[in-house]
């Protein structure tokens, strides 16, 4: 099976660049991208059951492979949320799928975002983790907008194995994440 573009480009540019940049000796305690997480939280799949279930059948398509659904921990009720009813999905990429979505992600859906301006850079948690909030899901290309009866957010986590916000920082932009000035 061939290998992504963006893992291709991380071995042999990327690497070199960050061990120059951040002077790290040892090819393995450079930086890397070791999971994606997308995460929706559809409240409205409180009154609407099957709206959980588009959101679902979305996330499939953005994704490329199929959402675990996420339960509600608390009854809450005024919202009237009950224990263990679901609530939004989840789905974690690695490896392969990782990378073609980051690539597709960048490059496709990024510069479909009305009045993009570039992504912020201020969303790093400490620990070299980067969480971007998106406000419409038809952004990506998988999406059929003409189709699309309801519209929802999603938040994309991306992990690295940086032991800096620094670091992610300069990993994110040398795979050509386009950060705000």
């Amino acid at each position: 099976m061939a290998e992504a573009r963006l893992n291709t480009q991380y071995k042999e540019e990327i690497v070199p660049k960050l061990m120059e940049e951040f002077s790290i000796d040892n090819i393995m305690a450079v930086p890397k991208l070791q999971k994606i997480v997308i995460n929706v939280g559809a409240g409205e799949a409180i009154s609407d059951g099957k709206f959980l279930d588009k959101v679902v059948e979305n996330i499939s398509l953005i994704a490329g492979q199929k959402p675990v659904k996420t339960l509600a921990k608390k009854s809450v009720s005024n919202f009237k949320l009950r224990d263990g009813m679901p609530i939004g999905c989840k789905v974690t990429l690695r490896e392969k799928i990782m990378y073609e979505f980051l690539d597709r992600f960048i490059n496709l859906s990024l510069p479909r975002a009305r009045d993009f301006q570039g992504v912020p850079n201020k969303s790093f948690d400490g620990r070299g983790n980067y969480t971007l909030g998106i406000k419409e899901h038809t952004i990506f290309p998988e999406i059929d907008v003409d189709t699309a009866t309801t519209i929802h957010g999603m938040d994309i986590t991306f992990v690295t194995s940086a032991e800096t916000d620094e670091q992610a920082f300069a990993l994110l932009k040398h795979f050509g994440m386009p950060f705000k000035k």
